[in-house]
């Protein structure tokens, strides 16, 4: 069974950090990209960051550049997204998604269509 498994979410105050976790099951991660996208409250779910399998290329989201970074263990068949100098803003809950490297790119790794598998989501609050 195929199966996405975010952890790592929590509450810290603004100008902290947070490390979140995609544990994928069922499937290895060695040829497919993972992307991490965020939805708050009344909001539409958007794309923050993926990660190729082929040559490790990453793209951001202009609102989470120079703070988030993405990475992957294969061994671990894990992607984490470490999150730095969070703000309020940053709250909302963050899933991982996944799909084959060859389907995702520069120009659509922020559509939620372009992913077959998903996490359930993990709770990111930023708050004093």
């Amino acid at each position: 069974q195929v199966q996405l498994v975010e952890s790592g979410g929590g509450l810290v105050q603004p100008g902290g950090s947070l490390r979140l976790s995609c544990a994928a099951s069922g499937f290895t991660l060695d040829y497919y990209a993972i992307g991490w996208f965020r939805q708050a409250p009344g909001k539409e779910r958007e794309g923050v960051s993926c990660i190729s399998s082929s040559d490790g290329s990453t793209y951001y989201a202009d609102s989470v550049k120079g703070r988030f970074t993405i990475s992957r263990d294969n061994a671990k068949n894990t992607v984490y997204l470490q999150m730095n100098s969070l703000k309020p803003e940053d709250t909302a809950v963050y899933y991982c998604a996944a799909d084959l490297s060859w389907k995702i790119g520069y120009n659509n790794y922020y559509y939620t269509e372009a992913y077959g598998y998903w996490g359930q989501g993990s709770q990111v609050t930023v708050s004093s």
